[in-house]
């Protein structure tokens, strides 16, 4: 009895092992017609019908050559252009990697007024969806830095990776600091314009800084998609001499760098948001300070002209230590 069991319990495991097997053998059958590339997957989702040129790039630049209205040959001194690498998108299905097939699109006979079939292209404002273009992209483009693009502002926005790179140049302009601010003021136009003040970061000059320095594009967790987690941790890359800890600090220099400061550029010294004595006024009550002109009893005088207190550099006359002092006489930030 226990013999034919046991014959009984054998039988059933080559079966289920049997099965197994076949599950396996059918998923191989089945991801073997599936094409391996994930773009050519998603490029099949937008135009499954047409087909694939037989000779490639070389059927493109027939017409998109260096004197065709949209030059595209730059794209052989960047790394898309790479036939050599087979991460490439001209290692693979070169200009169809991304546009998707060809198909009926290089028929060079088509009558009079009639238009050849549509590829799939990148311009801002074109049929194809955001999420489709940025779908592409992202195939390859898929590393830890864009992790949080998903629910970001510019991906909420409908901002697609095509309206900031540009992939047929052959340097792209969005990864030069000094010209970020161009391409980056496209949208942002407010901030573009007070790079233009008196006291700025220096955004134009040469390569010395970017706004990719500052605020993390392809999303992040923080405040304005800052690459620190705070305002003051961000200025802090920079600045760390007005990081502390200090025996004596300014509360409004530990909150937030941008009460006082607008890091875009202002028309004021130190791109300040007002100047002083406004700028300290805006916290500090002026009733009971010495830069108070007064009569012989302490009274302020009503009509009384500005004192001396609050030339040159106004406050910081005295208070000279207001981002924070490790003096131990310094609580008034006057040392």
């Amino acid at each position: 009895m226990y013999k034919t069991m046991l014959n009984n319990v054998t039988a059933a495991k080559w079966k289920l092992l049997a099965i197994g097997l076949f599950t396996v053998l059918c998923a191989n059958v089945a991801f073997a017609k599936q094409p391996d590339d994930p773009k050519t997957q998603d490029i099949l989702q937008i135009k499954q019908d047409a087909e694939y040129s037989k000779k490639g790039a070389d059927t493109c630049l027939k017409c998109h050559d260096e004197d065709s209205k949209f030059p595209v040959l730059n794209i052989f001194k960047t790394p898309h252009g790479v036939t050599a690498d087979k991460h490439s998108p001209m290692g693979q299905l070169q200009c169809e990697t991304c546009h998707g097939p060809a198909g009926n699109h290089t028929d060079k006979r088509i009558s009079k007024g009639e238009k050849r079939e549509d590829m799939i292209t990148f311009k801002r404002g074109n049929g194809t969806p955001v999420a489709e273009k940025n779908k592409i992209c992202s195939s390859c483009h898929d590393k830890m830095d864009k992790s949080h693009w998903a629910g970001s502002v510019h991906q909420t926005n409908d901002v697609a990776c095509t309206d900031c790179h540009q992939v047929h140049a052959a340097k792209d302009p969005v990864q030069v600091k000094s010209s970020q601010i161009d391409v980056c003021g496209t949208c942002h136009q407010s901030q573009k314009l007070a790079g233009k003040r008196f006291s700025t970061h220096p955004l134009k000059n040469g390569e010395q800084m970017g706004c990719s320095d500052c605020h993390s594009q392809h999303g992040s967790v923080n405040q304005h998609l800052l690459v620190g987690v705070s305002t003051n941790d961000t200025c802090f890359q920079c600045h760390a001499e007005k990081r502390g800890p200090f025996a004596f600090e300014h509360e409004p220099v530990s909150e937030n760098c941008a009460l006082c400061h607008n890091p875009h550029g202002s028309n004021n010294k130190a791109m300040l948001v007002q100047k002083a004595p406004l700028l300290c006024q805006s916290c500090h009550s002026s009733e009971g300070h010495p830069s108070i002109l007064r009569d012989e009893s302490g009274l302020p005088l009503p009509n009384g002209s500005s004192s001396a207190f609050l030339l040159g550099r106004s406050c910081t006359n005295c208070h000279s230590q207001v981002h924070g002092s490790n003096h131990p006489s310094g609580y008034r930030l006057q040392r």
